[in-house]
């Protein structure tokens, strides 16, 4: 009896064992697929490239990071908001919102405050009125800082909505613009017809969360979005479809309007239609004008294009003014990586144009940009949720 039981056991462990083994084989596989070395060290900034003039260094890091799983959940910082002068920061795995002082000004985060915590994928932030909103994957809510001592009072916490899909692209960015709540939702698989209309979507509520209506549709995965300061115009990053090859469909900058279709899921970039999708027959092409939306700017496909933010500041050089900045995460589904930088956008002949690199070094990935803003000098921060890093980009003659 004790030596059938033994062999139940050792059954078992090499059960086990051969799943262990199976899931390191299918990830060798794909690391060599990709061409991708998960970064162990996630590099300095020597290897980051800028134009003459400019400066990158390190705000806050040991916010947690991604290097070791590639692609998955990222642990580190995603989404900024800048109040007050103080920064913060979702931390969107990791369930947390923290606040990153600079009491000093040396440009350096003094402490990491946890702000609020216990949040299920906490991601888009934003503020107004005195109140910090946050949008987690299931629900929106606001709250405030009624201490002033950069922690949540979890006694003014409001829910705002609270029935959110759950599932496939879990991350929830929101914006207040003109007394109302922008709430962008992604898709729940890489390609199909959504069975919830606000999937794929940009919502307008008011503040409170109540008459909420699809403000846009057709977009997969609209993660940044941002109003321009002097036209008041939405525009948005969009993550095309996977599994179409290395350059299509293109990732996409959209100017978005209200009451427009950009697509997805059976057309994209310049109004091409998805036929390896769409096997329906039309009598006119189902992708023209009125019927979809163009994108404004084509990208270069899998290049994950996610935080956006126009530059209005004073201490870059004058040819930046005005120009379009915006966070390439990086590729997955892409024989030669792609990605992995910051580029700026001529909103007059919409050249994109490279700014930051040196995020991908050979196949070993150091970082991966993900939100853009500008602080109160004219400066940039940068968050990476690979390296775990908030970084700080600055012209000389408004740096230190």
């Amino acid at each position: 009896m004790e030596c059938g039981v033994h062999m139940k056991i050792n059954r078992w462990i090499l059960i086990v064992i051969a799943i262990v083994v199976v899931i390191i084989a299918i990830s060798s596989v794909l690391f060599l697929k990709l061409g991708v070395r998960p970064s162990i060290d996630p590099g300095s900034m020597d290897d980051i490239r800028l134009p003459p003039g400019f400066t990158i260094d390190v705000y806050a890091r040991d916010l947690g990071g991604n290097s070791l799983s590639f692609p998955g959940p990222n642990t580190a910082p995603r989404m900024l908001l800048l109040n007050d002068g103080i920064l913060y920061v979702s931390l969107t795995r990791q369930g947390k919102v923290v606040a990153l002082p600079d009491h000093d000004r040396d440009n350096k985060a003094d402490e990491t405050i946890i702000f609020i915590d216990g949040l299920n994928n906490p991601h888009g932030l934003d503020f107004s009125d005195g109140w910090f909103y946050i949008a987690e994957e299931n629900r929106v809510f606001r709250i405030q800082d009624r201490n002033n001592d950069l922690v949540a009072d979890r006694d003014t916490l409001e829910v705002l909505i609270d029935d959110l899909p759950t599932g496939g692209h879990f991350t929830r960015s929101i914006r207040i613009h003109n007394n109302s709540l922008y709430l962008s939702i992604g898709s729940s698989c890489n390609v199909c017809n959504e069975q919830d209309e606000r999937r794929a979507a940009i919502s307008r509520c008011d503040l409170d969360g109540t008459d909420c209506e699809i403000f846009a549709r057709g977009l997969r995965n609209a993660v940044g979005i941002v109003f321009h300061p002097l036209t008041g115009e939405m525009y948005a990053t969009e993550n095309g479809r996977d599994m179409l090859g290395d350059d299509i469909p293109p990732d996409e900058i959209n100017l978005v309007q209200e009451g427009t279709n950009y697509g997805w899921p059976i057309c994209y970039g310049a109004n091409i239609h998805d036929t390896q999708f769409d096997k329906n027959v039309y009598i006119r092409n189902p992708c023209e004008q009125p019927f979809e939306m163009p994108a404004l700017v084509n990208l270069q496909a899998h290049s994950a294009p996610l935080g956006l933010m126009f530059y209005y500041g004073d201490s870059f050089p004058e040819q930046y003014r005005g120009d379009l900045f915006v966070a390439f995460h990086g590729s997955w589904n892409r024989k030669e990586l792609t990605g992995y930088k910051i580029v700026t956008i001529d909103m007059n002949d919409f050249e994109v144009k490279d700014f930051a690199t040196g995020w991908l070094k050979g196949g070993t990935v150091l970082g991966r940009p993900v939100d853009i803003i500008m602080n109160d000098e004219g400066s940039l921060f940068v968050s990476d949720d690979n390296a775990g890093k908030i970084y700080r980009i600055y012209y000389q003659n408004s740096g230190p």
